[in-house]
């Protein structure tokens, strides 16, 4: 296959030796189009420029027909010796192949089988390509080459354009709603010098400049917080943030995420805004609420369950779990409840990290329509604000749906002095070895003493969510470009 493929190159490779000798020009510098390929589907009866890469094509003596496509769109092409000279015709024949970009002018008309075609009175070769397309039928079906060569994934696959032409679509969506909210749209450092945000493993790197050590930001909470604090009511930015953990089919070290803080909102609001805002981004971006994951049908549309995290971890463990706060007593309770063994919970070097390991495993695994969960022990988020009825719990919310979470969110700690302590227990849990902890974030404590109003704030993964509409095996199918090793 390799020497195939390396003599369709060589023959290539003569065919622009052979064009430049003839005068022309194998790489031109623009094509003018009256139309896209879209709106020339449209003008039937009328003549059209168009331009596109050959997907297929077929000569049958003196006419054929050959097809273009853009991301958008195909359209075929009719080539008919009445219509060429015959050098131009040979030309055409010749000279021009599958994968290479031309421009077609000509009438747009209707075949006897209804193929809106465009009757070629012009073709110019616009690009020559020197390596052929995949397999007109199969595409490409190699899913490392998917990855690694996501436009010859595009090119052949039409469930691959669907999927990064709705992403677009979704990401447009929700700016565009955010903003007729009155949220305002701000850029932070992705080059930070404190580990806060979230509860994750950062990267690291050296500034050479500054010779200081910084990482790549793992959430962007802190410093859109900083912006309720001056004064900006509604914000949100939606970017890249990196978490240097385990890859797995639903977790990507590098994911784009976006993250809104409303002031004077409490977490029932952004249950409220959340709700409605999907709703409405799946009929604007899918056509329907009703989305097919893992063989089931999860409709977004109409009431969603609520789930009391607390009450239901309690009856899970059989005990009021809030009250332990050391490790190994958690797992004695975890092993005699029959849950998992002690080689299952090795990793996990906190109290904060079991409880998420069975509440991730024993309740989200579960649950299948979408779901609100509720009241999460104060120890797993310590950035959320406690709830006034009992301090060991936070005003806090994931959606989940198909045993996924959905998003995250919850009212936000402005108190200055829990925020400290919250932070300086962290350090505590890294010394014992848990790598996922924050640092004590300085310059965020500063802002929050000069004072922050009520807050609410969520997380939003647009990586997960546009693996649970298309219902992908793999997080990288909905990644432009994921990266390889």
């Amino acid at each position: 296959m390799e020497e195939n493929l390396s003599n369709e190159v060589d023959i290539r490779r003569q065919k622009i030796e052979e064009l430049k000798k003839m005068g022309e020009i194998p790489y031109k510098e623009k094509y003018e189009r009256t139309h896209t390929i879209t709106e020339a589907r449209e003008a039937l009866g009328k003549k059209v420029k168009i331009a596109g890469r050959i997907v297929a094509r077929r000569i049958m003596g003196k006419f054929g027909f050959c097809q273009i496509r853009d991301i958008y769109d195909k359209i075929q092409v009719s080539v008919g010796r009445n219509e060429f000279s015959e050098e131009d015709y040979n030309f055409y024949k010749k000279m021009i192949d599958i994968g290479d970009f031309i421009g077609v002018e000509g009438e747009v008309y209707q075949t006897q089988t209804g193929e809106v075609t465009v009757k070629a009175e012009k073709i110019e070769l616009l690009s020559k390509t020197l390596r052929p397309l995949p397999e007109k039928f199969h595409g490409v079906v190699d899913q490392e080459i998917k990855y690694r060569q996501r436009y010859l994934d595009l090119i052949s696959n039409e469930d691959s354009r669907k999927i990064f032409l709705t992403r677009s679509k979704v990401v447009s969506f929700l700016r565009r709603y955010l903003e007729e909210n009155g949220f305002i749209e701000v850029e932070t450092p992705i080059l930070q010098t404190a580990v806060s945000g979230a509860s994750a493993r950062p990267f690291f790197t050296h500034h050479n400049a500054l010779d200081m050590e910084c990482n790549l930001r793992i959430a962007k909470e802190c410093y859109l917080k900083q912006c309720i604090g001056a004064g900006i009511d509604r914000v949100f930015e939606l970017g890249k943030d990196f978490r240097n953990e385990g890859m797995d089919p639903s977790h990507l070290q590098e994911f784009t995420q976006v993250e809104w803080y409303a002031s004077y909102w409490n977490f029932e609001d952004n249950i409220k805004f959340f709700k409605k805002m999907i709703v409405e981004l799946l009929q604007n971006c899918i056509g329907t609420t009703k989305v097919n994951y893992q063989g089931q049908e999860i409709d977004f549309s109409g009431d969603w369950k609520r789930v009391d995290y607390v009450e239901t971890m309690k009856e899970l463990l059989g005990c009021d779990f809030l009250a332990i706060d050391d490790v190994d007593e958690m797992k004695k309770v975890i092993v005699e409840r029959g849950l998992f063994g002690y080689a299952e919970l090795e990793e996990c070097k906190s109290v904060r990290t079991l409880i998420d390991y069975v509440y991730k495993r024993k309740i989200r695994a579960d649950i299948v329509n979408p779901t609100i969960i509720f009241n999460y022990p104060a120890v797993l988020m310590p950035l959320a604000r406690i709830n006034d009825k009992d301090d060991r719990i936070i005003d806090a919310f994931q959606v989940v749906a198909g045993g996924a979470e959905i998003v995250k969110a919850y009212s936000e700690l402005v108190d200055p002095m829990r925020q400290r302590k919250n932070f300086e227990d962290q350090l505590k849990e890294k010394a014992a070895g848990d790598e996922e902890t924050m640092d004590v974030d300085e310059d965020f404590l500063l802002a929050m003493e000069h004072g922050m109003p009520p807050i609410s704030g969520l997380g939003f993964g647009i990586d997960r969510f546009m693996q649970f509409i298309f219902d992908c095996p793999n997080i990288r199918d909905v990644v432009l470009f994921p990266l390889m090793k």
